[in-house]
């Protein structure tokens, strides 16, 4: 059974931790990944996530404006869609870069993400 999020894995209680709640932070025992949230917590990502999601609904309202017969929107939402993944992906994979830099690591270092 899994400790819950109170509980330490020490097997110990949770009424013999003396410490507050931030002494065993990160909880390297539940998680092996050393940036668990990161795409969510840092708020430099939220345009690029936004813009990935605005490319889905692009490519929603392109299908369906190709399905309709509209030939000339099926082609202006399909340039749309592709820049607005494209943009977004790019401005993730760039703030991910940034924060390996600053950590001394590659993009390609399977410590983190």
């Amino acid at each position: 059974m899994l400790p819950g999020p109170n509980e330490s894995t020490t097997g110990h209680s949770g009424a013999e931790h003396h410490g507050g709640p931030d002494d065993n932070f990160p909880d390297y025992t539940r998680t092996s990944r050393a940036h668990v949230g990161e795409s969510i917590e840092d708020a430099r990502n939220w345009p690029g996530i936004i813009l990935v999601a605005l490319g889905l609904v692009g490519l929603g309202l392109t299908l369906t404006a190709a399905g309709y017969g509209f030939a000339g929107w099926a082609v202006i939402g399909a340039i749309a869609t592709v820049a607005l993944i494209v943009i977004g992906i790019l401005l993730v994979v760039l703030e991910h870069r940034r924060l390996k830099n600053r950590e001394g690591l590659s993009l390609t270092d399977q410590a983190g993400h």
